[in-house]
């Protein structure tokens, strides 16, 4: 079976869609909800922290006072960290020059030995800035806020810039991360299990009708049982009356055709039994008898037999080539075949034999010195082909060959309705039957198809 019919047969199973929608559910939504779940955290303690700074910038505001136009902040501010040196917090004030010059004009006891970037954002006055920045080669986070005092009538503005350590700020990122991920993994496998238990439990009904439809196929059983959910009551009701049809006309069939055998063996044998009847005459009423008993049972096999039963190709072929290479000896033929071991053919043996032996016979009729037999398939589909090295068959008789009374000028012998039969039994089965020219062999091609149901 290709790669592309298994893919195919994968995607039309309504169990594979079942699984892959909960794979789909787990595997995909929660992870996408696991990241807006951390963005919003991130954004919520982004948002915490520049509040943090802000209220800092106002303590910062509270104590300052101007003196002849000069900024003056206690050294010592209320915030202890900010009198811890280098302790991650860091409070500066800047002015700013009409030329655009920025001057620092105090800065908190932990930011002694810091080096100050080289330039600081300035926003307009009563704006705020919050924003990343590179301080001693590590990230921080800066909220700048812009005021003026005024002074001897004139304003005096300053800058109060908060510098906070990102790596508190990162650290409750990466601790919510951890727990939100091992708590989503958890959730998943949890899911997980429970979805594929669900998905067992809800498709139970149809794997039962799937095992039961294959004991009927195997002649197990007759029927299907009705104990199933409301939605396949009705499919299982309607595959019983299908079924009970199916064994009904079987059996009518099988009778009349013994009720029809029974009716001409007393006139055939009447006939048989006179006198004056030439050897000709005497030979057809015999060929006549034995066409009669041999599709008596065929009947009754065929009434007899399951459904779709698994015949293996390569046994049925095997006996075929053996006869046939007895009956083609003068002139020679070599026959030769290639047959799957898993190629099966779903259907009656006699049914078989009747299209190999028919599409054989003719193929070896119109050969020079070969025949070759190719049979693949698998449990899915069976593919034949007979090819011969024989002149051929013309195009326009391609269409027509297996109709009722048309011989191809290749074939010698026959009254044209071997073909025919081959291709009734072919559709009787919703199998294909073609032929082609041979690209090996250069003579006639016969392609046989059965695509087995599941």
């Amino acid at each position: 079976m290709s790669k592309r019919a298994i893919v195919w047969q994968v995607l039309n199973s309504l169990k594979a869609r079942l699984v892959a929608s909960a794979l789909l559910f787990i595997l995909v939504l929660l992870p996408l909800i696991g990241v807006a779940l951390n963005d919003a955290f991130t954004e919520q303690v982004k948002s915490a922290t520049k509040n943090e700074l802000s209220a800092y910038v106002y303590s910062i505001l509270a104590v300052t006072e101007v003196e002849n136009k000069q900024i003056s902040i206690p050294e010592l501010v209320l915030e202890n960290r900010f009198n811890l040196i280098q302790s991650g917090l860091y409070a500066i004030a800047t002015t700013e020059d009409a030329s655009g010059k920025q001057t620092i004009v105090w800065h908190s006891q932990s930011f002694m030995g810091m080096v100050p970037p080289p330039h600081f954002t300035i926003p307009a006055t009563g704006q705020s800035d919050f924003e990343q920045i590179e301080l001693a080669e590590q990230p921080h986070l800066i909220y700048s806020f812009s005021v003026s005092f005024a002074s001897q009538n004139q304003n005096v503005p300053v800058t109060i810039h908060i510098i906070k350590d990102e790596r508190e700020f990162q650290q409750q990122i990466d601790q919510f991360n951890q727990q939100l991920w091992t708590w989503l993994l958890i959730l998943m496998f949890v899911m997980l299990v429970f979805q594929l238990s669900w998905l067992v439990w809800t498709l139970r009904p149809l794997a039962r009708f799937t095992q039961e439809l294959h004991s009927v196929e195997q002649g197990k059983s007759m029927q299907l049982s009705s104990q199933y959910p409301t939605e396949l009551q009705a499919v299982a009701r309607q595959l019983n009356i299908l079924l009970n049809t199916e064994q009904t006309q079987r059996k009518r069939y099988r009778n009349a055709l013994a009720d029809l055998a029974h009716s001409l063996k007393t006139p055939l044998a009447v006939i048989k039994s006179q006198a004056d009847l030439s050897e000709a005459s005497s030979e057809q009423v015999s060929v006549i008898s034995r066409i009669i008993g041999h599709q008596l049972k065929r009947a009754q096999t065929a009434a007899a037999a399951s459904w779709h039963l698994g015949i293996r190709v390569d046994d049925v072929a095997a006996k075929l080539l053996r006869t046939l290479a007895k009956i083609y000896r003068e002139p020679q033929i070599n026959l030769s075949g290639e047959m799957a071991d898993e190629a099966v053919f779903k259907g009656d043996e006699a049914d078989l034999t009747e299209i190999l032996g028919n599409v054989l016979d003719n193929a070896c009729k119109a050969a020079k010195s070969t025949v070759k037999l190719t049979v693949t398939g698998d449990a899915y589909q069976l593919l034949i082909c007979i090819e011969d090295d024989g002149p051929g068959i013309s195009e326009a008789l391609q269409n027509q060959i297996f109709e009722r009374g048309i011989r191809a000028d290749s074939y010698h012998q026959g009254n044209g309705i071997g073909l025919a039969i081959v291709r009734d039994l072919v559709d009787s089965y919703n199998g294909r039957i073609s032929v082609s020219r041979s690209e090996t062999l250069g003579g006639a091609k016969f392609s046989i198809s059965f695509v087995h149901s599941i």
